[in-house]
Order: C-alpha cells, then sequence, then structure tokens
C-alpha cells in the first residue's frame, strides 16, 4: 500500500532527470570544467602539478556532481508545492514522512545517474586509477549521494517559494563545497574553517570517495578520516535531515487544506 505511491513520486522524478538533457548534459560539463580549467589553476598555484592536481580533483568533482545533481533534484519538493500537486501528495492516504522519503530517494538516484555519467566520461579520458576499489566505490557513492540529497531536501523543506530555494542553495552549495576536502585537505584549512569543514556532512561524503579513488602523490594528502567514521558521519546525517524535514514537511502540511479550503471560499465570493 506505501509502496506503490513511493514508487510513483520516485517515477515521476526520473523521468523528469531523463527529460532533461540539457540538465544531464551540463551535470557533466560543470565537473570537467573544474577539472581542467579550475584543476590546472589550482595545482600550479599549490605547486602540485597540473596532472597531479587533477587526479587529486576526481573525488571531488563527483561529489560536485551529486551535490548539485541532488539539491536541483530536491527542488522539486519546492516547485509541487507551488503548482499544487503536493495537494494531492498530502491528501493521499500515506504519512507524510513517507512523501519526504520518496523525494529523498529520488534526488539521491538523480544524482546517482548524473555521476555514473561523469564517471564514465572520467574513466574514458583515463582518470580512473587501476587501483580503483569499486565496492567501496558503489558504496561512497550511495551514501554521498544520500548525504546531498539530504542537505537538498532540508533545504527545500524550509523554502517556500522556488525563488526561495534558488537563493538559499547558493547560500547552502557553495560554502557547502568550499569547506570540504573537494579542493583541498581538511587539515590544511585555519582553525575556524577546519572546525566548520569537520562540522560539514559532505566532508565525510567526499573523503568516503577518496578512498574508494585512492592516488598517489607525495604532495597532496588522500582520505584523512577512516572509512567507517565517514559512513557514520554521511548515514547519520542522512537521517538527521530525513526526521527535520518530515517534521518540516507535516507541520507545513497541517494546514495545507484549510488554506486551500479558505481560498475556495474567498475564489467563490
Amino acid at each position: 500500500m506505501i509502496i506503490r505511491p513511493v514508487y510513483a513520486v520516485i517515477e515521476r522524478e526520473i523521468l523528469r532527470t531523463l527529460r532533461q538533457r540539457t540538465r544531464l548534459l551540463a551535470s557533466i560539463i560543470r565537473p570537467l570544467i573544474w577539472l581542467f580549467v579550475i584543476g590546472a589553476g589550482f595545482g600550479a598555484a599549490l605547486g602540485a602539478g597540473g596532472l597531479d592536481y587533477q587526479r587529486y580533483l576526481v573525488p571531488g568533482v563527483l561529489g560536485m556532481t551529486l551535490l548539485f545533481g541532488a539539491m536541483l533534484a530536491a527542488l522539486s519538493l519546492v516547485y509541487d508545492r507551488e503548482s499544487g500537486v503536493m495537494r494531492m501528495l498530502i491528501v493521499a492516504p500515506v504519512a507524510h514522512y513517507w512523501i519526504v522519503i520518496a523525494k529523498l530517494l529520488s534526488a539521491t538516484l538523480a544524482a546517482l545517474l548524473q555521476a555514473l555519467l561523469l564517471l564514465v566520461v572520467l574513466a574514458v579520458l583515463g582518470f580512473i586509477e587501476p587501483q580503483t576499489r569499486w565496492l567501496l566505490l558503489t558504496v561512497a557513492l550511495v551514501a554521498s549521494a544520500l548525504t546531498c540529497a539530504g542537505i537538498g531536501v532540508l533545504t527545500a523543506a524550509f523554502s517556500r517559494t522556488l525563488e526561495n530555494f534558488a537563493a538559499v542553495m547558493n547560500f547552502v552549495i557553495f560554502p557547502v563545497f568550499f569547506l570540504s576536502g573537494a579542493l583541498y585537505a581538511v587539515d590544511t584549512l585555519p582553525a575556524p574553517f577546519k572546525l566548520l569543514a569537520l562540522l560539514n556532512p559532505f566532508s565525510y561524503a567526499v573523503d568516503l570517495l577518496r578512498h574508494a579513488l585512492p592516488v598517489s602523490l607525495d604532495a597532496l594528502p588522500t582520505a584523512e578520516f577512516g572509512v567507517a567514521r565517514d559512513l557514520l558521519h554521511a548515514l547519520g546525517f542522512t537521517v538527521i535531515a530525513l526526521a527535520v524535514a518530515s517534521w518540516r514537511f507535516s507541520r507545513q502540511g497541517r494546514y495545507e487544506p484549510l488554506i486551500h479550503r479558505l481560498a475556495g471560499q474567498h475564489g467563490r465570493s
């Protein structure tokens, strides 16, 4: 009874993602620009060598793809609220938190789809090392996608309009990305920023990807935390984000029927 509506929401979101070919293309081009343009510049500035730093950057750009993909997929939660689709979901005979779970899972799958496309491109370009730990990479991609989807759904739950979500997303996504280990080691950051990076769940998602995609570089550190710690922080944050977003969504949904009734009475008058 519960599986069918959840599956319907996930199927709708995935089909929407597949139809947006420009968005899928952008999800590949954006990280490649960072890899080749920003990677070459940062590598020269850090004295690490362009190609070496680009290889170091691979887990970071994979994490970037997951973060941007999940955040944009979570936008549908706000869009459905504005377009009126959410009214039908709210009156469905399922608990409100199942709607949030379905949205989180759909954002996770959308992000994974984009990350897998990028992974294929990176493999063709020779950026995937032979020592890649494929089983751990699978776990890392899923855990990282769930973390990024948690960030997106949590942001969407507190955004009432598309414009508000767009503004908040820029305020959230860039600090989350830059205050992580995506571009540089967390240990190299000044103390205040290092503390913020350690509180950032995305830092552990990227570090988990570094465990799965090891590189042999003397000038640059690779993974900084343990796999168990990365998984604990990434999945723990996902559970907390899901709980908070479900609470917020239920709180808003409680007043939806009253708002629509009042709007209907106003229209008839």
